[in-house]
């Protein structure tokens, strides 16, 4: 009879199974770690550069629903009156998102009082001036961020979003 009790057993073979996954592991770290073009914080797919409107088609507080990257796809695009995160524009006060909400797809509306898009599902709220920001309700994930750009002429483009459409596994154009 062995003086090796079940639980000795069993951290042993743990730590031997923990030490061969790490030592399968580092090497392919070390590789990762060492390209300078693989980030984790790269979240942003390359999207087509589209037209969305010129800076003076959008009047503050008032929605200009257009879609991006495609027709299923609607986006909201607002001029806040006040700066906000990632802002574009002379005021840094020009936002998208997507319309959709992250939690189950609900149409969002905008309320300028607030500065916030409402879904009518299940009431969740997020704060367009905090770059969709999810404050209240069951959705787990910020509204997904139309990536602007603004030309000289006072174009504004759409050239990515940063986050997960609604309804989709991946941002994939296909």
């Amino acid at each position: 009879m062995s003086d090796v009790s079940r639980r000795n057993f069993l951290k042993l073979g743990t730590c031997v199974v923990g030490g061969t996954c790490a030592a399968h592991a580092l090497p392919a770290l070390a590789r990762t770690a060492e390209s300078p073009d693989i980030t984790t914080l790269k979240t942003t797919l390359p999207y087509p550069r589209i037209l969305l409107a010129a800076i003076g088609q959008l009047k503050a507080g008032v929605e200009h629903v257009i879609a991006y990257p495609d027709e299923s796809s609607p986006i909201v695009m607002l001029k806040l009156g006040r700066p906000a995160i990632d802002g574009i524009g002379p005021d840094q006060d020009i936002v998208a998102f997507s319309r959709r909400c992250s939690h189950m797809g609900g149409t969002l509306a905008f309320r300028a009082e607030t500065g916030t898009l409402h879904c009518p599902l299940h009431y969740a709220l997020f704060d367009a001036h905090k770059g969709g920001l999810m404050v209240i309700g069951q959705a787990t994930d910020n509204l997904p961020q139309i990536e602007l750009e603004l030309d000289a002429a006072g174009n504004i483009y759409a050239v990515g979003i940063r986050g997960l459409l609604y309804g989709r596994q991946a941002n994939v154009l296909a």
